[in-house]
């Protein structure tokens, strides 16, 4: 009779860093035991400790910090210099992407720290970002653009990296214990967010100050740029201020205060909006701060923003619907922003009053369908983690113990 086969032995792994720092000290250790941890393949879903978690996801808010601080400068970069592909602040969002596409590549073959739904999300992401950066480098080649966010291969790139941030909110909200550990990260997912969402209108809050000090005789641009845009056929005006005035209010009020909207929603968190919007313009300040001491030129900051996000934060907790709360916030914000705007310190607004009537009425349709849709079936079932792999393979220590999402 033959003898049964023995049993494998139990996978060890090592006990994980105890803290980020620990880890960096001792990176062989470090490598060893993230290879230990995660180094077989698994289906989305798979139990995943705490521990463990918070390490992949602080990975992401790393990458996203080299990606935002780089556009942050890419932006300034581009009003003083020539376009370059190897330029640094390409370099430090080439960098931010790479460590994106390590962890998209990580989730994908491990299974670990996301559902099915998530994970699809950091795959189209990822995979439209990817597709629109030739994209990107071929229009500047074709049509000899050096500058403007507002273009169609620019808009895949921001597409891409809403569409990853939202597999990576949705993977960290649906594992990550409650506390104030899920919270921070969640803000900070959000944050990045935002930023990449209202990321568009820099060109006009850069190109309003380039403007100026160019038609007082300092401009701030070299003139190897300037003759570029000479060369193009472009006045200064039309390659510093390319878009109409009622681009910058429009999107900042149906895009940017609507994604500060479902970020409320989304965490929960009385005061997510206001904090997002806080940290987000006290960021751009840093930024302004750092990149004028270096030369670079300077920025307006969009400081309507926080009385848009304030009006957000108090609608959400009392319960407004959005055919009230969106007129009332969109009043605020240009209230806020005709003070901005006698102050100088604020790109150009269309002040008629179709404009404004258009932007109240698209910022009302868009929070309106937003509570439909959040108040549906479909929405309540797209909430539900799809876990394949949630009972496959051993649970690493710390785990939930049904091997799902924890329980709130």
């Amino acid at each position: 009779m033959p003898r049964p086969a023995p049993a494998a032995p139990a996978r060890t792994v090592p006990p994980a860093p105890g803290s980020p720092a620990a880890g960096l000290r001792h990176p062989v250790a470090l490598v060893r035991w993230l290879w230990a941890a995660y180094g077989t393949p698994g289906a989305p879903g798979r139990p995943t400790g705490e521990s463990e978690l918070r390490w992949v996801y602080a990975a992401w808010l790393g990458a996203f910090l080299l990606k935002m601080v780089g556009s942050s400068w890419d932006v300034s970069w581009h009003f003083k210099w020539l376009r370059d592909d190897l330029a640094p602040p390409h370099l430090l969002n080439s960098a931010g992407t790479a460590v994106v596409i390590g962890l998209v590549l990580f989730h994908s073959y491990t299974g670990y720290g996301v559902d099915r739904r998530a994970l699809r999300l950091m795959q189209w992401g990822i995979a439209t970002f990817l597709v629109a950066i030739p994209i990107d480098i071929v229009n500047h080649r074709v049509n000899g653009l050096d500058i403007t966010s507002w273009s169609p291969s620019h808009a895949l790139l921001y597409v891409g990296t809403a569409v990853m941030l939202a597999g990576a909110v949705r993977g960290w909200w649906l594992y990550a214990a409650p506390g104030r550990v899920r919270d921070l990260v969640s803000l900070g997912l959000w944050l990045f967010f935002v930023e990449n969402v209202v990321f568009p209108n820099q060109h006009q809050e850069y190109g309003v100050l380039s403007l100026r000090a160019y038609e007082a005789g300092a401009t701030t641009a070299e003139q190897q740029l300037l003759d570029f845009a000479a060369a193009q056929g472009q006045t200064p005006t039309t390659f510093m201020l390319p878009v109409p005035s009622w681009v910058h209010p429009a999107w900042l009020v149906c895009a940017g205060l609507l994604s500060l909207v479902v970020a409320r929603r989304a965490t929960g968190l009385r005061w997510a909006a206001t904090t997002v919007a806080a940290v987000y313009l006290g960021y751009r300040a840093a930024v302004w701060l750092g990149l004028v001491a270096l030369g670079f030129p300077p920025s307006v900051l969009p400081l309507v923003l926080l009385v848009g996000a304030v009006c957000v934060d108090l609608a959400v907790t009392r319960g407004l619907p959005g055919w009230s709360a969106a007129p009332a916030t969109a009043a605020a914000v240009y209230a806020a922003a005709w003070l901005q705007d006698a102050a100088g310190l604020l790109p150009p607004w269309n002040w008629s009053w179709w404009s404004i009537a258009l932007v109240v009425a698209g910022s009302t349709a868009l929070w309106t369908a937003g509570d439909l849709v959040a108040g549906s079936r479909a929405y309540a079932a797209w909430l539900r983690p799809v876990e394949p792999g949630r009972t496959a393979g051993p649970a690493l220590a710390g785990a939930p113990a049904d091997g799902g999402a924890p329980t709130r």
